[in-house]
């Protein structure tokens, strides 16, 4: 009963994900344009500043400016300037058991990218289903190709700031902080691990 359970959601959620458009221009780029610069990124420094990072999650997440600066604030007294983010869109589900699939892009503060497909299980006895956009921050990442991995959630580091979940997911050295908002933020979903890969997974466990 619970394997039919599984593949039922497993079915449900990647539908809602399918009908999510992935972001394909780099909002940092896109936020500096609308500011009238003509270059997406800032001189000096090895990764993204906090002005960079708060138009480009205001701009992706669909919330304002200042709650933007208020998570990126919390984050860079915690971590510093990351080296990358990811930009995608993720559906989750909970019939006893959860389900999370995502995918999206990795931009590399050198200008690199990748596709990328995140998957994994909830922590959680929940029940319903939910679609949004995250925005990951990505710190300590030599090489674009070493995104692709498990990640385990770090205990105790899920926190809400200025209307969005923070977490943070840590392996091999590389950190993660993946930022989620609205129906991002549904009550249960906790997430125990997630694999960050090439191609769809469509067995998270």
């Amino acid at each position: 009963m619970r394997h039919i359970q599984k593949a039922a959601l497993s079915v449900i959620v990647l539908a809602m994900l399918a009908g999510c458009a992935t972001t394909q221009n780099n909002p940092t780029t896109q936020a500096n344009i609308q500011k009238g610069h003509a270059q997406s990124v800032e001189n000096g420094g090895d990764g993204y500043s906090e002005n960079e990072l708060t138009s480009a999650i205001s701009t992706h997440l669909g919330v304002t400016a200042e709650s933007a600066a208020t998570t990126i604030e919390r984050l860079f007294k915690d971590r510093g300037r990351p080296v990358a983010y990811i930009t995608g869109e993720e559906a989750s589900g909970a019939i006893g058991v959860g389900l999370r699939y995502g995918k999206g892009t990795l931009w590399m503060k050198s200008g690199e990218t990748r596709k990328v497909y995140w998957q994994g299980p909830t922590v959680g006895f929940d029940l319903g289903a939910d679609a949004s956009k995250v925005f990951t921050l990505v710190y300590d990442l030599e090489n674009p190709d070493f995104i692709y991995r498990r990640y385990p959630g770090v205990d105790g580091s899920a926190y809400l700031v200025a209307g969005m979940a923070v977490n943070y997911q840590r392996a091999n050295g590389v950190t993660l902080a993946p930022i989620r908002t609205g129906v991002g933020l549904r009550l249960g979903a906790k997430v125990g691990y997630t694999s960050y890969t090439t191609k769809r997974n469509y067995l998270p466990f």
